[in-house]
């Protein structure tokens, strides 16, 4: 192989030296870099702009609404207690606590992202073959920590809680983001303190779903058997390099515009085994979105009143919204939250209430409670049978 470089002709990196600053300065022992998670999630979240404190008072008066809202949540789900004091964070704040809750979900993902698969045809032989799937292996970790970063970043813009996304945490707490719910509010003309009443309610749901073992740990279980059930391919990442068209003046940017496009790293490489999951997961996605909906169309008319309605529509129609960040937290995490997903699980437990009435909500909090399979989220009565034993 020619070297107009005047480097040894089986050294790959005599073409392009400044690769080899680059790889040296991506390579790590960790399937994820960190350190460029966190600062794109904090660049994400804040666009760059320092942001104050919650004001204390704010705090405060989350605090008095929430016990308003714990005590019509008890009386709906006959929940033993639903007393929460919710934590308020900046989108900093949220978008770091949340990177530090996912971390074994996501070192689980980048696991599977970077383990070592088979080498293409011919790289054994070829040394630029060789060089672009060693920098392909230094470049996964930095290009997962700038993914899952801008991921989190992005939602820290509009997330109001922890429970927005069903999506079991390492510590469970309810964490708001007042200046995202007071900007929403503004949009829509909403009065600040009734949308701060809707979002305890759904927040306060979310928290009794995932109290509940039964609930939260095969929701985990479906989630990582999701993000480590990926199979990289070597071959993807270093053909997108080997198309490059390289500035040398700015290299490192040159090759940042490449991997813009995540669908890079997702699209070659979902599994069968994801594919086979898919049906499952969806089904208990479902259910805990359906009965944290029911919850919150419930108590919301009780302590906000007509304008309740007006609430939902707005945050569904947002919901229904397609996000840059929607395409990660479907394709890397499997969870789809789309109109159908929430209709579903809607209905289902509709058809359950239908069948044990509004005092029985409760039974999706008892003892004997499980997640709804993919043949009984569409069919609720073969799940409260089970349930029940009836």
């Amino acid at each position: 192989m020619s070297d107009p470089t005047g480097g040894p002709p089986d050294d790959p990196f005599g073409a392009m030296p400044f690769l080899g600053d680059i790889m040296r300065a991506l390579s790590g022992k960790d399937p994820l870099n960190w350190d460029a998670a966190r600062q794109f999630a904090v660049l994400g979240a804040t666009g760059g702009t320092a942001q104050a404190n919650v004001d204390p008072l704010v705090r405060t008066r989350y605090e008095e609404l929430a016990r308003i809202v714990a005590l019509h949540v008890v009386d709906v789900t006959g929940a033993d207690t639903a007393v929460i004091d919710p934590v308020v964070m900046t989108r900093a704040e949220w978008a770091d606590a949340t990177l530090e809750d996912y971390r074994p979900l996501f070192t689980t993902l980048a696991t599977a992202l970077t383990s070592t698969g088979p080498e293409p045809d011919g790289a054994a032989t070829d040394p630029l073959a060789q060089m672009m799937s060693g920098l392909s292996q230094m470049m996964v970790p930095a290009m997962l920590g700038m993914t899952i970063g801008s991921m989190v970043g992005a939602l820290a813009q509009r997330i109001f809680g922890v429970h927005d996304l069903p999506i079991p945490r390492q510590r469970r707490h309810i964490a708001l983001v007042p200046s995202n719910i007071d900007e929403f509010a503004a949009e829509h003309g909403l009065e600040p303190d009734e949308m701060r009443l809707w979002v305890l309610a759904h927040e306060i749901a979310g928290h009794l779903v995932f109290n509940q073992t039964a609930l939260r740990e095969p929701l985990a279980q479906l989630i990582t058997r999701h993000v480590g059930g990926f199979q990289p391919d070597p071959a993807a990442i270093s053909d997108q390099l080997g198309r490059l068209e390289m500035d040398t003046s700015d290299p490192l940017a040159s090759i940042a515009e490449a991997f813009s496009d995540p669908t890079l790293l997702l699209g070659a490489v979902e599994s069968q085994p994801q594919r086979e999951l898919r049906p499952s997961l969806d089904a208990a996605v479902a259910m805990v979105i359906g009965f944290t909906d029911w919850v919150v169309d419930a108590v919301a008319v009780r302590v906000i009143g007509g304008s309740a309605l007006t609430i939902a529509d707005a945050v569904r129609q947002r919901r229904d919204q397609t996000w840059p960040d929607d395409v990660f937290v479907e394709r890397l995490l499997g969870i789809r939250i789309g109109s159908q997903q929430v209709a579903r699980g809607k209905a289902f437990v509709q058809g359950v209430v239908d069948r044990v009435g509004d005092d029985g909500l409760g039974i999706f909090l008892g003892p004997t409670t499980s997640l709804a399979t993919a043949s009984e989220i569409d069919a609720p009565g073969l799940w409260l049978a089970r349930i029940t034993g009836e």
